[in-house]
């Protein structure tokens, strides 16, 4: 088992992940009857995408002796109704302006991003806008 998670009322949740103990807390979002004082699922949904992207460079870039310390991502939900589901996840990925990469290592790294396991998890119809800053 991954994770436990407990209704704890309210619409909020907390999630407790079990091999290392920490808990993340959710809330619904103010658009949806929450109080928005938490991640949503959507959120962390987003978030996910992400933090996997950043990940999967950073291990990449470890095989290639170079160090993404200070590398940046900005995440936008844009939520569509009808059904009520994540319509677009756009990712902006700022790079320290001390890094110095060749154009081959850049394109290795964001192709890395762009395949990352969570992307490859995301339903197709899903939109995703990923723009890398060097």
């Amino acid at each position: 088992m991954t994770s436990q998670i407990i209704y704890k009322g309210e619409l909020r949740t907390i999630a407790t992940h079990l091999q290392s103990g920490t808990s993340i807390e959710t809330d619904a979002p103010t658009d949806n009857q929450g109080k928005g004082e938490r991640f949503s699922p959507t959120d962390l949904v987003a978030t996910a995408l992400s933090t996997c992207m950043v990940t999967t460079m950073a291990i990449k870039a470890r095989t290639l002796n170079i160090d993404l310390d200070g590398t940046r991502v900005d995440t936008t939900k844009i939520m569509l109704s009808d059904p009520r589901r994540i319509g677009k996840i756009i990712t902006h990925v700022y790079f320290p302006s001390t890094l110095q990469l060749d154009d081959k290592t850049k394109e290795l790294l964001e192709r890395t991003a762009r395949t990352c396991p969570v992307e490859r998890s995301l339903h197709p119809d899903m939109e995703l806008d990923m723009a890398f800053y060097w």
